[in-house]
This record gives structure tokens, sequence and C-alpha cells, in this order.
């Protein structure tokens, strides 16, 4: 399981860069880990970094990283974490995939940071293990796979398998590994000395609390937005919103544009199109499916309005020409 105590040190961490890798997460699981050595004056862990052919992977950012080798010069013993970000279908490739598949038959322990869990998704590896993905790429995933377990937390660990969301979560998963192994005295030394102070635990949201995100704590404007974003799919109206929360139309429509400077229609429609957009870029659904998913009637009506938000057509957002995208 992932988290046990090693029975030889220093515990190999392997870095897997897929290209467009969100370089954050990367340097959130290793921090912890070099400052966890310097801090026990022990070498408790090592680290090194692979990519598919064992050439320079450039990040997200531009940066173009080196590493140590291909994926046949990872250590037998080695915890695998595949780091995923940008256009993470378009650099999933069938070579890491077929690797990975062999490495799980070894008994690997294997992971992923940020949209790295998809390519362990494609390579099946998380059938019947609970996982996470970033928020922003939660739905395409969910669509992608809805048999696995993703539960949106900042991380998961769960036995072999260990997933966290991106950003700094990396931190409080690689945190929570070294409480595992090495005491919780030494993970807290580690999270005080990179400012990172209380761990967290993975069931923690992702994403602000609703409040912070819109900037209003109304109540009421509140418990209408939670069930907007429960239900795009199958849009509620704006009555029946109102009458759920014992509002008339006009009170409805007074409280948005009071606190969000538009009507709730628009603002409705505008996290449809939002869900809309991170299914076009992320999974390989249809346009039709994609507005039957986020609560379109029809395509066309799903085009002009996305046009009309975005100044460009879900085809052209997918960058395919017209005729290629209809065929």
């Amino acid at each position: 399981m992932f988290g046990d105590k090693p029975s030889t040190l220093p515990q190999t961490v392997a870095l897997v860069l897929v290209p467009e890798f969100t370089m954050m997460p990367v340097t959130a699981a290793i921090e912890p880990l070099r400052i966890a050595n310097r801090l026990s004056e022990q070498n408790l862990y090592r680290w090194t970094l692979h990519s598919l052919n064992g050439q320079p992977v450039a990040a997200s950012n531009g940066i173009l990283t080196m590493v140590n080798g291909d994926l046949e010069t990872i250590t037998p013993e080695a915890s695998i974490i595949v780091c995923g970000g940008l256009s993470i279908q378009r650099n999933t490739d069938k070579r890491m995939l077929s690797w990975l598949r062999k490495v799980a038959r070894r008994g690997a322990q294997i992971g992923a940071v940020c949209t790295g869990a998809h390519i362990l998704a494609e390579a099946g590896l998380l059938d019947g293990y609970r996982c996470t993905i970033h928020w922003e790429n939660l739905p395409g995933f969910s669509e992608a796979f809805p048999d696995l377990k993703a539960t949106g937390g900042l991380f998961e660990i769960d036995g072999d398998r260990f997933t966290s969301a991106g950003g700094t979560t990396a931190i409080d998963m690689m945190l929570t590994m070294i409480a595992s192994q090495h005491g919780p005295d030494l993970a807290a030394s580690v999270a005080e000395a990179i400012l990172h102070s209380p761990i967290r635990h993975h069931s923690e949201n992702q994403r602000m609390s609703l409040p912070a995100r819109i900037g209003a704590r109304h109540p009421k404007l509140v418990s209408i937005i939670e069930k907007m974003e429960a239900n795009l799919e199958d849009p509620l109206s704006p009555s029946l919103l109102a009458k759920q929360a014992s509002l008339s139309t006009r009170q409805l429509e007074r409280l948005f544009r009071r606190y969000l400077d538009r009507s709730p229609k628009r603002y409705y429609l505008e996290l449809r199109l939002k869900k809309s957009r991170s299914l076009l870029l992320q999974t390989d659904m249809s346009v039709i499916n994609v507005a039957l998913a986020c609560g379109f009637s029809s395509p066309s009506h799903f085009s002009k309005c996305y046009r009309g938000y975005y100044g460009r057509t879900p085809y052209r957002e997918r960058g395919l020409p017209l005729q290629q995208a209809a065929a």
C-alpha cells in the first residue's frame, strides 16, 4: 500500500513527465521529500524524472525539463507518479499505457498528479479504486469513465493507487505519506518548513466555497446556484427555482441582478456553457452529445449560444473544420 513504511531506504519515487505537464504539482510532490531528508538528516527518499523516450519534456509553462531516462530506466521498487497537464487526451501515448499495465502486473505502486489520472484510467489501472482529478477536468473525466469512483477530493490514497488533483494538493498527499511512513512529527515539521499548515485532509473540497466564488453570502442566492450547478443536464425553469426558494420570479430576477449583475437565465446559461467547453476540450464526446449533456435541446441552439459567449463555434473550439466535425 502507498504510504506503508518501505523495507529499504531511500525510497525511490519516479515521476513520469507527460508533454505539457503542469509544473506546480511536480515540484509540490518533490519538495516535501527533499525537506524530509534535510530535517531528518537521513536519506529517506530519492526521486527521478522520466519521459517516454528519455528526451527532455516541455511543461505547460514552456520550460524544457531534463529527465534521468526513459520508462525502462525506472527501478522495479520505485513508486511511480504520472504527471499530466494540458491536452491530456492528445498526450496519452499507447506505449505508456502498455508500460503502465506491465508494471502494474508486477505490483508497482502507481499514482498520478493533475490530469495524470486520465492516463491511469485509460490504462484500466483505476478500476475499483477511489481516485480524484482537478475540478476543471472532473466533468469530462466522469463522462469518459462513468464507472470509476472519482471523488473530487484533494487527493486519494487507495491501496497501491494514489492520485492528487493538481496544484498544491500533491503537498498534502506527500505529507500524508511522510506521516504514515516516518511519523506525524516529521510531516508537521516539513509542512512548517514550506509554510503549508495545516496539512489538509484528502476529502476537503478543491474549490473555494460557493459564497467566496460568487462574492455573496445571501443564503437563498447560494441555494439557488447550488441547484443550478447540480442540474446542468436538465435545467430547472426560473419559476421552479423561485418557487423552491420561496420567491416570486420577480424577486429572483432582482436577487441575481443585485449580486451578480445578470439575470438568473443568463447565469444558468453561462454555467452550462462553461461545462460544455470542458467537455469539448477534455473528452471525445460528439458535439451533439456535449450539447445534450449541458441541457441544450439542439446542436444549432448550442452552437449559437456557444459562439455568442466564446466568439467561436464548438467545432472551431476543437480546431476542426466544420465539414470534418460534422462527418
